[in-house]
């Protein structure tokens, strides 16, 4: 008899309470917290492959870098084997010069867009860069003991559309530490 007595007893301030609180409103629902993004899947074959590439591409590089002795040749297809050799012999007068010594890689680089810009800008048709040999101070060695500006202006020549070809200056002229550059004449615009 004292189980229903409690049960009764529960019932009753059920009741109680209820009355004491008065009528209730549910709250609206509301949705979950957002779980964590699931990582997003990631290739890793193609990253491998990527990675391989990088490396592949950084041995050429390196496998392609010129050094101290070596001479800087390049002509594009519209420039005759003629005219090369007489850029080569130091037969086309040198307009303006630019001598890099002592610049940085970065110093070095603006210097050399400028200069061949200011020099198109005036209708200078042949120029002379002076890179040095690469030979003294650390700044201009790479690790492998190649030469960096050197480097830096045969690859920076290669990739402008407004070099037509370069060699490196005969002996007289600076030989393996210098390059003549034969310039695009500039366009006007109609």
């Amino acid at each position: 008899m004292s189980e229903r007595r409690d049960d009764d007893d529960d019932e009753d301030d059920a009741e109680l309470f209820r009355s004491a609180i008065g009528p209730v409103r549910p709250m609206p629902d509301t949705a979950a917290p957002p779980s964590a993004p699931k990582p997003r899947p990631r290739a890793r074959m193609a990253e491998r492959d990527e990675a391989h590439a990088r490396e592949q591409f950084r041995h050429a590089l390196e496998d392609s870098l010129l050094e101290a002795g070596d001479a800087l040749s390049y002509r594009r297809d519209e420039v005759s084997p003629r005219l090369l050799q007489k850029l080569k012999r130091g037969e086309i007068s040198v307009q303006e010069e630019l001598d890099l010594h002592g610049a940085d890689t970065r110093e070095a680089e603006q210097l050399v867009r400028a200069f061949l810009h200011d020099a198109r800008q005036h209708g200078v048709g042949c120029v002379r860069i002076v890179h040095g040999k690469g030979l003294h101070g650390a700044a201009s060695i790479a690790s492998g003991g190649q030469p960096v500006l050197k480097n830096l202006v045969d690859r920076m020549l290669r990739h402008r559309a407004d070099v037509l070809a370069f060699h490196s200056a005969p002996p007289a002229q600076g030989g393996t530490g210098a390059v003549l550059v034969l310039l695009a004449p500039r366009r006007l615009r109609s």
